[in-house]
């Protein structure tokens, strides 16, 4: 739903009533995951998504008939081949979908705030009803206190791995979706290229930083749209900045005497993935330097240089695709390669 905050804090404001559809569940070859949403307006406006186009229309049927009646409902939209281009989903999965009245989103106004400024939070719900879980506190209810109790509890500990799906709460079926703060991605080196990184890590969801030690570069005329630009020698700023698994770091100074301090600490953090730019002539003396500095193989192993997938990138721009491709490959277990020459489900299994 962090893809839609922004429409449906404007509805919100202007007091039209809504209905939003979630995926709670997937099966075999589903387009969209756990979590993914559509919202449908009474002036019959659409924001989202829940398939890609397979059951839109469906759904926005349903979701119509939610604010008619302020009662919400769960939808199953599978497929078969008689109805796959009726309301079926053309990939051959199947989707569960629950569809509730703005009126029955308990604590909406302080999830969408939340969303908005990039804090943690979590909903609890069932048709009807929502509880919001925060790292501290719990508001709503569900309508039975040892409910909220149980399905609370394991809210909580989605919310700290940022996962969303449907759990087993005192014998009852609740589905949780986790908004965890938006991951990190660290770019360093204030060049053209890091510009384009910015701007594609803002649109995979990222909370972008730039970092160099050049001020005259790092400046927010040149990166209007990040998060944070920060001047600091880079090996100085990472080792006091907070970095975690889920934190992606790309080294685009191709300059020894940033980058090899840098990747020293980089290559010692839990960062999910380190990627560092250069010529094969670069990257070979720069993993020459770092052997020389007592940096172990298992740590290098870990290093994606030269960064990015060989997609033929020329301009800085097909150079960041060729990066965030890389990065989601690595994230979702992708192979990279064309998937005209797979056999393998597209969505897994």
């Amino acid at each position: 739903m962090r893809d839609i905050v922004d429409g449906l804090l404007a509805w919100r404001t202007a007091g039209i009533p809504f209905a939003v559809a979630t995926v709670v569940s997937t099966w075999r070859s589903a387009p969209r995951q756990p979590g993914a949403a559509m919202a449908v307006n009474a002036h019959g406006e659409v924001l989202g998504s829940v398939s890609g186009g397979c059951v839109e229309g469906a759904v926005y049927a349903a979701a119509t008939e939610v604010i008619e009646t302020g009662k919400a409902q769960k939808q199953t939209y599978g497929v078969s081949d008689g109805d796959a281009f009726e309301v079926g989903l053309t990939c051959g999965g199947t989707i569960e979908v629950m569809i509730q009245p703005d009126s029955a989103l308990t604590g909406l106004d302080s999830v969408l705030s939340a969303l908005g400024e990039g804090r943690p939070v979590a909903a609890v719900s069932v048709p009807g009803a929502q509880m919001v879980v925060w790292p501290e506190r719990t508001e709503g209810t569900l309508g039975d206190a040892e409910l909220d109790r149980s399905a609370g509890q394991q809210a909580a500990g989605m919310l700290a791995h940022g996962r969303s799906g449907a759990v087993t709460a005192c014998e009852r079926e609740v589905f949780v979706q986790s908004w965890a703060a938006p991951a990190r991605m660290i770019v360093f080196g204030a060049i053209d290229f890091a510009s384009a990184v910015a701007r594609i890590g803002k649109f995979l969801g990222y909370r972008v930083t730039v970092c160099d030690a050049r001020g005259v570069f790092a400046t927010p005329a040149r990166f209007p749209d990040v998060d944070e630009i920060v001047v600091e020698w880079p090996h100085r700023y990472l080792e006091g900045t907070e970095v975690d698994e889920r934190t992606v770091l790309c080294v685009l100074t191709h300059d020894p005497k940033f980058d090899v301090p840098l990747l020293e600490v980089a290559l010692h953090t839990p960062a999910r993935y380190i990627g560092a730019m250069g010529s094969r002539r670069t990257c070979e003396d720069r993993l020459r330097r770092l052997r020389e500095s007592g940096v172990p193989e298992e740590a290098l192993s870990r290093l994606r240089a030269p960064i990015g997938l060989d997609l033929g990138a020329r301009t800085p721009e097909e150079t960041a695709v060729a990066i965030a491709a890389e990065i989601v490959a690595l994230s979702w277990g992708g192979s990279g390669a064309p998937l005209t020459d797979l056999t393998a489900p597209i969505h897994g299994s």
